[in-house]
């Protein structure tokens, strides 16, 4: 692999994690017309991985160390006897309501991790499941946040975020996208919307990142380690400006633009894949 592939897919990465287009599904397209297979498939996922993760932090570290502040005072709560005071503030409740849209991702994954892999060999798959991104981001668009808050959080809204997020983990399905979804269906304001699922995407990127990154430095080989780095750069800085984008976008109504997007892409796929 190219350190200009790399940098390509750097940039698709960041970009794609968090615009609501699919970065699996992208990356599966272009692993599959480079004729990027095997051990550097391993090392490019996991580098990039951990290029978005860096982006998240970059705009989201006051947030995430009050949550890693606040899950100290909370097990400090628990072990004097105070209990886990899910309403003592709410970054607490933030927090508790992060774990609980975790919960579905991580046991599907766990559970269905070869399942959800095989779907990448798949470019007819990739492609339909881009004609659903599209479909799912139109529909919600119409939807009007009823302004709820973490203070207006149930458990509920959080499980339903973390299932909408479990479907993105087949190639095609936005994270972003579908995760946003599930908190305007929810009845989440559209800016706390757009916050939580990009919150609630840290935890299965850092997850990946600890699962794939000993096997990906392992098997990457020396040849990988400049278009290791061009790639986490790459997928680092695109990564900040997305969600700088999505930020505003999704508070301006602009889903719909994806919609067109994603269905043209998924489209087009399908067609080259069946032609070929």
């Amino acid at each position: 692999m190219t350190i200009t592939q790399s940098i390509l897919l750097g940039l698709i990465q960041g970009l794609a994690e968090f615009l609501p287009i699919s970065s699996s599904g992208h990356l599966a397209i272009l692993q599959n017309l480079f004729g990027i297979e095997g051990d550097q498939v391993l090392a490019l996922t996991a580098t990039l991985h951990f290029g978005t993760l860096i982006s998240l932090v970059a705009v989201y570290y006051k947030d995430l160390w009050d949550l890693i502040k606040e899950l100290f005072a909370a097990l400090k709560d628990l072990f004097t006897g105070k209990g886990l005071r899910p309403d003592a503030n709410e970054t607490r409740k933030l927090g508790i309501m992060i774990v609980i849209a975790t919960i579905p991702t991580a046991a599907f994954g766990l559970l269905l991790n070869d399942f959800f892999n095989a779907m990448y060999t798949s470019m007819i798959l990739v492609g339909v499941n881009l004609l659903v991104t599209g479909t799912l981001l139109w529909t919600v668009e119409r939807i009007a946040g009823k302004g709820r808050t973490v203070r207006e959080m149930k458990y509920r809204h959080a499980l339903l975020v973390g299932l909408f997020q479990t479907i993105a983990m087949m190639p095609g399905i936005s994270r972003s996208g579908s995760t946003i979804a599930g908190g305007l269906v929810s009845g989440l304001k559209r800016e706390f919307a757009v916050r939580f699922a990009f919150l609630v995407s840290v935890p299965p990127i850092l997850g990946a990142v600890i699962l794939e990154m000993p096997d990906a430095l392992a098997s990457g080989g020396g040849d990988m380690v400049l278009p290791i780095i061009a790639g986490v750069v790459t997928a680092a800085v695109s990564g900040f400006l997305a969600i700088k984008f999505m930020i505003r976008l999704v508070t301006n109504k602009g889903l719909k633009i994806f919609s067109y997007y994603t269905w043209v892409a998924g489209a087009v796929l399908i067609v080259y894949t069946l032609l070929s």
